[in-house]
């Protein structure tokens, strides 16, 4: 395969090969030198033995390369200040257009994201892999680095991880619009008991400010305590910061704008009509591609 032909394949299988890297790595920006680096290595074999299936190949690459690039993650966030919380993508939605619909698009959901950060990094692999991309155990196994049911017993550990740590996933668009709503509606307001009542009594606040931003440094639990909270960053927004509706990996959420600059993204989790878990990322590192 000539460098021509080698580059259009590899544009066209890019954007899975983000995604792939993205949910392996909870990092968005590190998924992108990922799947980069995976260009050079691929030119370089290339022209040693001659490519014939590219997005295999590179499927497989980036796998490894972002389980590589994990576990020397998994040393840095051991050193983090406060609670490390997944990069979120984040993109413009209006939510007062009644031709608007929200749905789930083809994202991994930021609760499974948050949920994946409790997996070992042979666990989350396995599971991304397989689970979240189809990918064959025997191929799972060649990066992985281990026998193919060992691969399997990852696979069904992690998956038992998720099931236990998920929501359900099935809340409809509708409920979960017309609880972010409810949400913004009475934090903007500074109405504590209509926040209360928004929220699951269970409710746990997690938020990211990468030692940069203030932030509580650990997770704050139950809906009274979580609404105080969220009150007294609401009534700490600059003077040019306006609330404004977002997607956050593919759901409705919110995010403090100054201008066109994302300052902080909130995204909800919703079971029963209510709030379980408010997720408050608010380090710039992970917002520098925020626009809206």
């Amino acid at each position: 395969m000539d460098e021509l032909e080698l580059a259009q394949a590899f544009d066209a299988a890019r954007p899975r090969l983000v995604r792939v890297a993205y949910a392996v790595l909870g990092s968005h920006a590190e998924a992108e030198d990922v799947v980069s680096d995976c260009w050079l290595r691929m030119t370089a074999a290339n022209e040693r033995d001659p490519i014939l299936d590219v997005d295999a190949w590179a499927t497989v690459a980036v796998a490894r390369l972002a389980l590589d690039a994990l576990r020397s993650a998994r040393m840095r966030r051991e050193r983090y200040v406060g609670p490390w919380l997944p990069e979120p993508l984040v993109t413009t939605r209006v939510w007062d257009d009644p031709a608007e619909r929200v749905t789930l698009d083809d994202h991994v959901s930021y609760a499974l994201l948050v949920v994946l950060e409790t997996l070992t990094p042979a666990e989350r692999t396995a599971y991304v892999l397989h689970d979240l991309f189809g990918m064959p155990f025997a191929e799972v196994a060649a990066v992985v680095g281990r026998m193919p049911a060992a691969v399997r017993q990852l696979a069904a550990r992690a998956r038992k991880h998720v099931q236990d740590g998920t929501p359900r996933l099935d809340v409809g668009g509708d409920e979960h619009r017309d609880v972010v709503i409810a949400f913004a509606a009475a934090a903007t307001g500074g109405d504590l008991a209509a926040l209360v009542a928004v929220l699951d009594p269970g409710v746990v606040l997690t938020s990211d400010g990468g030692g940069v931003v203030s932030s509580a440094r650990r997770p704050v639990s139950g809906a009274d305590r979580v609404a105080r909270f969220v009150l007294g960053i609401a009534r700490k927004l600059g003077p040019g910061e306006t609330i404004a509706p977002v997607l956050v990996n593919g759901r409705l959420g919110l995010a403090a704008v100054d201008g066109e600059q994302v300052m902080s993204v909130v995204s909800l989790t919703v079971r029963d009509g209510r709030v379980i878990r408010v997720d408050l990322v608010r380090a710039p590192d992970k917002l520098r591609g925020g626009r809206c």
